[in-house]
């Protein structure tokens, strides 16, 4: 909205034509999104802690330290992340564009569900809202619509295609098959993250790195000549997604200063589910999917961890992890909390690094 504005009077003022470029816009979406939360974090937080209605719900048969330590901290932080990243992507991000409008709709589709999982976890006085089944169909049904938007807006040679990392002609036309595997992404990341999202901390600066990581992405595969340089495929019009992941960077790392241990709020389905749907989004939009799996593997790790164990459980009575997700594992194994949350950062950073590195090793 704003850069509609400066671009109108750069044509008297030639300085204002620095928000004309992406990158420029990008740096103020975080700082936006960024000090917005910073401004607005402590109110919303004293909002929240005036009443006890608010507090998140602590399983019960998690590590003993870990349900005292958890205990009364409010929930819903996901909304000031969502509330920062949305107006600050609405003044900085060309809203004309219709990958922008996209992110922005998955952001705000899957913010829902997790609003109406928390409210009912607190209503219910426990760790249970929505019904799997009917979170499950939420998903898929705005999974599918994410995907067909992106589909009849991306070129139709480039609609079905799938990449594979580090190769630079090997490429698979899914055909139909496309929009299932791209419901998978999008559910599968969303889930990811609100799995992840288990300690302070620990799915946000993670959720940074990957997102910083699509930045260069985005930007790569929206220039032609950088594309064509680094042999991928260009995508007309995705690099002003940047400025909406720059949005999530801000709001992320504003909501980290209250969310670092030891945290005085929780992010919450609202945030987690939002994020990890939007992540899946961009790699959709950007042709990069494979790419996610590698950056976000911390989010994989702790999906794969919940799947292994539940599978082993229904067919030979046993459970492979001492609880999952993976960190409560290592809860249970007597790890401080810390050492956890910054082990898993330390994955977390290795991961994107070789992720980065398939742009160039091709």
């Amino acid at each position: 909205m704003l850069n509609y504005f400066f671009s109108y009077l750069s044509v008297d003022y030639s300085f204002l034509n620095v928000f004309k470029y992406i990158t420029f816009r990008t740096g103020v979406a975080i700082f936006t999104s960024l000090s917005l939360v910073l401004i607005l974090g402590g109110p919303f937080i004293n909002y929240l802690k005036s009443s006890s209605h608010f507090d998140q719900p602590i399983r019960n048969d998690g590590p003993i330290s870990h349900i005292v330590k958890k205990a009364g901290t409010p929930t819903f932080g996901g909304i000031l992340i969502i509330f920062a990243a949305i107006l600050s992507s609405v003044l900085w991000a060309d809203i004309k564009n219709i990958y922008v409008l996209i992110c922005l709709f998955s952001i705000l589709s899957f913010s829902l569900i997790g609003f109406f999982d928390d409210y009912l976890k607190i209503k219910k006085e426990n760790s249970k809202g929505i019904k799997a089944m009917y979170k499950f169909l939420l998903q898929i049904i705005f999974g599918l619509m994410i995907v067909y938007l992106i589909n009849i807006s991306t070129a139709e040679d480039i609609r079905d295609i799938l990449h594979l990392p580090f190769y630079k002609d090997l490429v698979f036309d899914l055909g139909v098959f496309y929009i299932f595997f791209g419901v998978i992404v999008i559910v599968g990341s969303s889930n990811a993250v609100n799995l992840t999202d288990g300690l302070d901390g620990l799915a946000t600066v993670p959720v940074i790195l990957v997102s910083l990581t699509f930045i260069l992405i985005t930007y790569l595969v929206g220039n032609v000549i950088f594309s064509d340089y680094l042999k991928l495929t260009y995508i007309k019009n995705t690099a002003e997604v940047c400025v909406v992941l720059g949005s999530i960077v801000g709001a992320s790392l504003g909501f980290l200063w209250f969310n670092a241990p030891p945290a005085k709020i929780f992010m919450g389905d609202t945030g987690s589910l939002a994020l990890g749907a939007f992540l899946g989004t961009v790699s959709l939009i950007s042709k990069h999917e494979i790419a996610l799996l590698i950056a976000g593997g911390l989010f994989v790790l702790e999906a794969s961890s919940v799947i292994i164990q539940v599978i082993s459980f229904k067919l030979f009575g046993k459970r492979v992890f001492r609880m999952a997700p993976l960190h409560h594992h290592f809860e249970k194994k007597g790890w401080e909390e810390s050492t956890i949350v910054i082990r898993f950062w330390i994955i977390s950073v290795i991961l994107v690094l070789i992720a980065l590195s398939s742009l160039k090793l091709r």
